[in-house]
């Protein structure tokens, strides 16, 4: 089962590296919400992980309170733990989040939930060549026009697609999967533009580079 724990009054959820992410969705109870939209992606929670986050406009490491993981060596390291407090020593959690797979595969991951936000996802007329004004922070092409897709507290969500017209509201989960069938990697010119990595001129692409490795970085990965 790919539910490990799930504790409503701590507000945390353990679940295995492959759990989809629709299916965390599925398990949670009203009100909750995991640090990601209700999007299905290749790579499930752990891939989600590696990644960085996925359509949050906060802190994505900081929602990750601790995992598993089998490190290139073959070691399974145990990194932080369901409260931020009960850590000892060195917390490999945060340096794994956005490490694209340079300190090991996640085999388990504790993730925090929250009350409070919010995602909408709405279709409107237009071009990635022309974009309307909206501040949402996914954009993609499907024929003549645009999905906006924006995750986060229900204020900033309800604002970043108040200036789209003639919009229509979408109300199922968004399976992007088939936009990422050799995996989500960074590069140029890819199906998914995220206004995070714009700013760094890049995108989400099928299939993309994994980020270069700082030298520190790379120590720290034949250390395990």
């Amino acid at each position: 089962m790919p539910i490990l724990e799930l504790s409503p009054g701590d507000q945390t959820l353990t679940v295995t590296g492959d759990t989809a992410l629709l299916e965390v969705y599925a398990a949670l109870p009203a009100g909750l919400y995991p640090p990601f939209p209700p999007v299905e992606l290749p790579g499930g929670v752990g891939g989600l992980v590696s990644r960085g986050g996925f359509g949050q406009t906060f802190f994505f490491a900081a929602e990750v309170l601790g995992l598993t993981f089998i490190s290139p060596s073959g070691q399974r390291i145990v990194a932080g733990g369901r409260t931020v407090k009960n850590v000892q020593g060195y917390d490999l959690t945060r340096p794994f989040v956005g490490s694209f797979g340079a300190l090991g595969t996640a085999e388990t991951v504790t993730l925090r939930l929250r009350p409070g936000l919010s995602m909408r996802h709405v279709v409107a007329p237009g071009t990635l060549d022309v974009l309307p004004e909206s501040s949402a922070r996914f954009v993609w092409q499907d024929g003549t026009n645009l999905h906006h897709m924006h995750f986060g507290p229900a204020r900033e969500v309800d604002r970043a697609l108040s200036g789209l017209l003639d919009s229509v509201e979408v109300t199922v989960p968004a399976d992007l999967t088939s936009l990422f069938s050799d995996g989500i990697g960074l590069g140029l010119g890819g199906p998914l533009h995220d206004f995070r990595t714009k700013r760094l001129g890049r995108s989400w692409v099928d299939g993309g580079e994994v980020p270069p490795v700082p030298a520190l970085f790379a120590r720290l990965a034949a250390s395990l």
